[in-house]
């Protein structure tokens, strides 16, 4: 996301809308391209998304597993430099953005960041994407991030305001993981970023709500994370997506799942009128299509 300026942003996600609307006019356009996507934390819509995109631009695509590969004993260095003499396109989820950058730096085709600690890129591309459908336009329009800044919130804000967009974070708290002081630089000199503790006041003429997960998914279920867990839950309950805060207004309500009823969101936000969850899940794949079609140079921003 760092490297695309507001213009560039707003094509790409016009390219995916494109896209979706004529799936059958790409077919083949990847023919004999594969994509490697390189995971060391779970998903569902990442490897789903891009395995399916892949495969329906004509081309194919690799799941490989971080622990059964040799990336797990040997330098991410050498590996990547190796992979990409193998593949056209790579696509990595990992834990850390300092190993992301070491495979970028090694790799021989382009590397799409797939989730790091600090940033979801092609999650927030997704995001923009559906709200451009819905809404017909992003210049202008007020989206509220509620519950725990992270690295969803990171891209999402930077998206935002470099397509004119209002991002308002409502969170008590960063995860210390996610925190990128030289992003949060750029974003609050914008004049299109906020902060506000009070969630009511936060939703006041929002065009959109979005809430994530509290708990990094890969220690939801870890035991030696449950204080901390538990700590979060207490912590974080006001900043809650229900029906109280946002039936009423026109708001769409967004999650980027995977999604912890009771916890960031209520069951009736899940599903109400307003909510686009779903369409947003889906887009992840017309956005997939679209990146990857233009890193291999089938489509110009």
């Amino acid at each position: 996301m760092k490297e695309l300026d507001g213009k560039q942003i707003e094509s790409l996600i016009d390219k995916a809308i494109e896209i979706k609307k004529n799936q059958h006019k790409w077919w083949n356009t990847l023919d004999h391209k594969t994509l490697a996507m390189v995971f060391q934390k779970t998903s569902t819509r990442t490897r789903v998304s891009f395995e399916v995109g892949m495969t329906q631009l004509g081309g194919h695509a690799i799941y490989l597993d971080w622990r059964t590969t040799q990336f797990a004993m040997s330098d991410i260095k050498d590996e990547s430099k190796c992979l990409s003499r193998y593949v056209d396109i790579i696509m990595a989820r990992l834990l850390k953005h300092a190993d992301l950058q070491k495979m970028a730096d090694a790799s021989e085709v382009p590397v799409i960041n797939g989730l790091c600690e600090r940033y979801h890129p092609c999650q927030s591309l997704g995001d923009l994407m559906t709200i451009k459908e819905h809404k017909g336009k992003l210049r202008g329009l007020k989206v509220v991030y509620l519950g725990i800044g992270n690295n969803v919130s990171n891209t999402l804000s930077l998206g935002c305001t470099r397509t004119g967009m209002h991002f308002t974070l409502c969170a008590p708290e960063m995860d210390p993981l996610c925190i990128d002081d030289e992003l949060l630089e750029e974003v609050r000199k914008s004049g299109l970023y906020n902060e506000e503790k009070d969630p009511k006041k936060a939703v006041e003429g929002a065009d959109v709500v979005y809430t994530d997960t509290w708990v990094n998914m890969e220690v939801f279920m870890d035991p030696r994370f449950e204080k901390e867990k538990e700590r979060r839950m207490k912590t974080f309950i006001p900043y809650q997506l229900n029906r109280k805060l946002v039936e009423g207004t026109n708001a769409l309500i967004m999650h980027d799942m995977p999604i912890h009823r009771g916890y960031e969101i209520d069951e009736w936000s899940i599903y109400a009128p307003n909510s686009i969850i779903f369409d947003q899940a889906e887009n992840r794949l017309h956005m997939q299509k679209a990146i990857m079609l233009w890193l291999l140079g089938k489509i110009k921003l």
